[in-house]
């Protein structure tokens, strides 16, 4: 006889309930597998698990745009304060800035390299720094750096602050949904086992052929071994000649 295997994606998981029950609706009374206590948790439990993997792909797809668009962004705002940063220290080594003024920016002022801008909370940090150092520097009547101004590193700075808060929120939903389905296929496969071993037990008297069939009717999947020699309406006939056989020689007249 060939082993059953649980399925292992969300989809087999839907296809295995919804076959279950499919099945269990259209079976006479009298000739019910599945008790009505069980068709109805099944029917219950698919709604949600259908939802849940529904709102998983949609937060997939959701999070796969959105993601483009912040590392767009994340990008332009580390060039925009990589770029403005090079332009003061610049203006510091030609003499036109005091380089003590590099303190109000939070730089120091015997370092003109670039701080390391690799994450989105380096961004957080230094663009903020930045473009309070040049408010500060320019109040106090320094003159303002241009190509590119501040005002134009603060709207791609400010971008991706609102885009970082959205991205955070995706992962957040994402990982919350995820934990979810987690839970709900923990719950299915239980589902799964639960229905499979009373269909199994309930056709248990067939012949190996005829009982995986009539098995497969509620979504059992059954699956060959290497070399294992398949089952078919011929297995069961000589199955049958050999019981037929067996209980002849039982149950001959004694000579």
């Amino acid at each position: 006889m060939p082993y059953r295997r649980l399925p292992n994606t969300d989809l087999a998981r839907l296809r295995s309930l919804q076959t279950a029950l499919q099945r269990a609706e259209i079976t006479g009374f009298n000739e019910q597998v599945l008790p009505y206590k069980l068709q109805s948790e099944i029917q219950q439990f698919l709604s949600q698990f259908e939802n849940t993997v529904l709102q998983s792909k949609e937060n997939y797809t959701t999070k796969v745009s959105a993601n483009k668009q912040y590392r767009h962004k994340v990008q332009k705002a580390r060039m925009y304060i990589s770029h403005f940063i090079q332009v003061f220290n610049l203006a510091v080594i030609r003499g036109e800035i005091k380089k003590e003024q590099k303190k109000l920016y939070g730089l120091d002022p015997e370092n003109h390299i670039v701080p390391d801008l690799s994450t989105e909370e380096s961004l957080l940090e230094w663009g903020k720094k930045i473009i309070e150092g040049e408010q500060k520097r320019t109040a106090a009547g320094g003159f303002a750096i241009y190509n590119p101004a501040i005002s134009k590193v603060k709207v791609h700075y400010d971008i991706f602050c609102e885009h970082m808060q959205s991205h955070q929120f995706h992962v957040q939903t994402t990982n919350r949904v995820q934990g979810d389905l987690g839970e709900l296929r923990k719950q299915a496969d239980a589902l799964i086992v639960q229905i499979w071993d009373l269909v199994e037990h309930y056709f248990r008297q067939e012949l190996p052929y005829s009982k995986m069939q009539k098995c497969k009717q509620y979504g059992l999947i059954y699956y060959y071994r290497k070399g294992e020699k398949k089952l078919s309406a011929e297995t069961d006939r000589e199955l049958q000649r050999i019981r037929d056989s067996q209980q002849a020689i039982q149950w001959s007249p004694e000579e």
